[in-house]
């Protein structure tokens, strides 16, 4: 275990130092690309950096990343899809999901829509939900395309909004409370969607 968070530290670092490099934009698209199928390291750590380097370029950056993002959910469709049995379901492993795994494809078929939707805008490993989307063809491209781009967008705007208004004093709150907000978000998400569901 120590010596997984000592990589994991190691590779947030990496991430990070892209954002010194002339290709920074190109490396966000690519981090954000590769998260959402088996990275794991969020690719807010590079925008949260790069948002603060130059926060009037907040949105750009948040927008780059979501397209990351949602390009790479096809990827960790196509996993889940052709390559479960060899990567996806190690890939699912390594993030403690072996267990919950029929969970998320139950949570599927009740509404594919919002478990994507609340899967891409927590802190919930988003790679498991893509990868999950594939396996047997759970979900259509097309739900899992229009889903993605709402929660990874909602998250990433989030953190975009809050950079281009407080600039650098925002990045120590976001470094240490950036989970905490999305998931507290996230429940309030969902408390809205089923109150929606059962008053109307």
């Amino acid at each position: 275990m120590k010596k997984i968070s000592e990589l994991l530290y190691k590779l947030k670092a990496w991430v990070e130092s892209f954002a010194a490099k002339p290709y920074a934009t190109w490396a966000l698209f690519i981090i954000a690309f590769v998260e959402s199928s088996f990275f794991p390291i969020p690719p807010d750590v590079l925008l949260i950096a790069l948002g603060v380097a130059r926060p009037k370029r907040a949105f750009w950056y948040a927008l780059v990343c979501t397209l990351g993002s949602v390009a790479g959910a096809f990827l960790g469709y196509y996993i889940g899809y052709a390559f479960f049995e060899t990567i996806g379901s190690r890939i699912v492993d390594f993030y403690g999901f072996h267990d919950k795994f029929q969970f998320v494809l139950d949570k599927y078929r009740e509404n594919a829509w919002t478990t994507i939707l609340v899967a891409g805008f927590t802190p919930i490993p988003y790679k498991v939900f893509t990868i999950a989307a594939g396996f047997n063809e759970t979900i259509d491209l097309a739900t899992l395309a229009l889903a993605s781009l709402v929660g990874r967008a909602s998250r990433f705007m989030l953190v975009g909004a809050l950079l281009y208004a407080f600039g650098p004093k925002m990045k120590e709150y976001l470094d240490k409370y950036l989970e905490r907000l999305t998931l507290a978000l996230g429940i309030l998400f969902i408390l809205g969607i089923l109150t929606i569901k059962y008053i109307f």
